[in-house]
């Protein structure tokens, strides 16, 4: 499994940040899109899932985000990894 953030910012008065999962098996893609309660989608890479945040709790708002960025984005990207891959362990 491979999980990248395609996407992050203010939506509608939200913060989101978006990410593309992909190297996923069709069943896992489907179990996944079914029991997550975030908004998901399904593209020809695999799984799109967009989760919102309040803004205290948006890991990308802080200042020492804007200037180590990339580490903030692979923190998100692995612990996104982590949380799918025990919640493709209830499968």
């Amino acid at each position: 499994m491979i999980v990248k953030i395609s996407d992050y910012g203010g939506q509608n008065n939200s913060k989101f940040i978006e990410y593309e999962v992909s190297g996923l098996f069709p069943n896992q893609i489907k179990f996944l899109a079914d029991n997550l309660n975030e908004e998901t989608s399904v593209n020809e890479e695999g799984l799109i899932i967009k989760m919102y945040f309040e803004d205290r709790l948006y890991p990308f708002q802080s200042e020492v985000s804007k200037f180590r960025l990339n580490d903030f984005i692979a923190r998100e990207e692995i612990e996104m990894t982590l949380f799918l891959s025990s919640f493709l362990e209830d499968m």
